[in-house]
């Protein structure tokens, strides 16, 4: 990308969206798109082939989805299914159509199959059974894998595909209905500080393994990639590599917000997937590596939490 390429951030008020604008201006990129929900709707063809019809767009990140955590993957299945479909599917043949040179996708790691082989690698992908409690969401993302490597097979599309692991930061949701399991154990424990609780109860026993990435790290492999990657064939996971478990994510998060009681563990609840955690061979050969340690990055989200979330 050139300085004074014209750059489409789809998505660009979410969590996602927001860190590579962030990244981009921080580079010196000058003409920035940063497309809201109030300018165009995505899910719509007509106004999706309007907007991208009355600009000229270099490079396009596709970083809106409609997202949520277990229980919105859970009760809004046709919701989740339908509206990402609608999105990746307006953007990536518009801008195909409309002369765009490169296209990332974002993705994300449920894309892979519940039981996969660890560390998980690129290849895995459609090689087993989903994780139903967000298959939804996983098949839609999976389809837009497909599509960018369907408009490159048959036209010859530059369009990129990244998947992300668990991601948290600024600009995430803290809401206890759509929440992700970090931000959630953010609000629970900032709200037990602050109203004197003696001690927070978590599900299962604290032992399934899990793998965090600080969104700014995300936005800065989004950019290395448009830059350097140039394979709609082969998907790229982005992640640390490490995984630790939710006892001591739970404790660290605990630790940062400045939460002194107790921390008991319902056992009857389950404990989900014991353990997931990519491969990131493939990025890292590439030149890029996360840079954000997890206490780090849980301290710079809490802050964010505390300037900006109101309860």
């Amino acid at each position: 990308m050139e300085k004074d390429s014209k750059i489409l951030v789809a998505g660009a008020k979410g969590m996602v969206g927001s860190a590579i604008v962030r990244r981009l201006e921080r580079e010196g990129y000058t003409d920035i798109c940063c497309a809201h929900r109030d300018e165009v709707n995505f899910t719509s063809q007509m106004q999706t082939n309007y907007f991208f019809k009355h600009n000229e767009f270099d490079y396009v990140f596709v970083a809106a989805a409609k997202v949520g955590g277990i229980l919105a993957n859970r009760d809004y299945k046709a919701d989740v299914i339908n509206d990402n479909l609608m999105i990746q599917t307006n953007i990536i043949r518009n801008a195909h159509k409309f002369g765009v040179k490169k296209l990332l996708f974002l993705g994300s790691s449920c894309i892979y199959p519940k039981e996969s082989k660890l560390p998980i690698t690129e290849d895995q992908l459609l090689t087993g059974p989903l994780e139903t409690t967000n298959d939804a969401y996983a098949v839609a993302k999976i389809a837009g894998i497909k599509m960018c490597q369907s408009y490159h097979q048959q036209h010859g599309f530059n369009a990129i595909s990244a998947m992300p692991c668990n991601l948290y930061g600024p600009c995430d949701n803290y809401t206890p209905e759509k929440s992700h399991v970090l931000p959630a154990l953010i609000r629970r424990f900032h709200e037990a500080k602050v109203n004197g609780l003696d001690s927070v109860t978590c599900w299962g026993d604290g032992s399934p393994m899990r793998e965090f990435l600080y969104v700014d790290d995300l936005a800065d492999a989004c950019v290395h990639l448009m830059n350097v990657y140039d394979d709609p064939q082969n998907i790229v996971n982005v992640g640390t590599g490490i995984d630790v478990t939710i006892r001591e994510l739970t404790e660290t998060v605990a630790s940062v917000v400045g939460y002194t009681g107790s921390i008991e563990w319902d056992t009857s609840k389950p404990n989900g997937t014991m353990r997931k955690v990519m491969d990131v061979s493939r990025i890292n050969d590439l030149g890029w590596k996360a840079s954000t340690d997890l206490r780090e990055g849980i301290e710079l989200a809490y802050q964010w939490f505390k300037d900006n979330v109101v309860i």
